[in-house]
């Protein structure tokens, strides 16, 4: 499903490239984000700290060679489905919070698997009901949830295991992070972390 987006933006968004195609910007999009997964699986350390400005150099390393948003937090409002996200006007404030309230308390190792789907959870749970990016929120999400678990010493995650058949459970999932229920995303992030 499409972003609802405001009428003056058309569905191609301006990119760096001049790309006129849907396929080209997917494709385009994809070779970023498995890029910056790659570059940012291999730099990563036990002291690396997972805070807004990790997640705003996610969504740069990925996007940077397509977008000029790209590492910027979104200056338009977005719904999905009838589904409003954060207003744009409020991120800044957002995101502070989110890092305030759940960034800075993830501790710096986990002694048990429980914790860590816990804390990975509520972490993408929150970020993706936050949706801070005009584009690629979700894979941003995934690629940090898969780092949190790659610092933990687990493989990642595997949300393949999403099919059609569970996205619907997945949106409630989110939906329900809007008001701090984690419960459903994490009874989702334990169906795809390995053993």
């Amino acid at each position: 499903m499409k972003y609802e987006i405001p009428r003056e933006e058309s569905e191609i968004l301006p990119n760096k490239l001049g790309l006129k195609t849907l396929q080209d910007i997917g494709v385009s999009e994809f070779e970023g984000f498995l890029q910056a997964e790659i570059i940012l699986t291999e730099s990563l350390r036990s002291r690396t700290k997972f805070d807004t400005k990790y997640i705003l150099k996610i969504h740069k390393l990925a996007l940077s060679h397509l977008y000029t948003f790209a590492g910027k937090y979104r200056n338009v409002n977005l719904s999905k489905g009838g589904f409003l996200f954060s207003s744009a006007k409020f991120l800044s404030e957002s995101m502070k919070q989110f890092e305030d309230e759940i960034l800075l308390k993830l501790p710096s190792d986990y002694k048990d698997r429980e914790t860590l789907i816990r804390d990975v959870a509520t972490v993408h749970g929150e970020l993706l009901f936050i949706h801070p990016f005009r584009e690629g929120n979700g894979r941003t999400a995934r690629i940090l949830a898969n780092l949190m678990v790659r610092k933990a010493g687990f493989d990642p995650l595997k949300f393949e295991k999403i099919t059609e058949k569970k996205v619907e459970e997945y949106i409630n999932a989110v939906q329900s992070s809007a008001v701090k229920n984690h419960e459903p995303m994490i009874g989702l992030i334990g169906q795809i972390l390995p053993s």
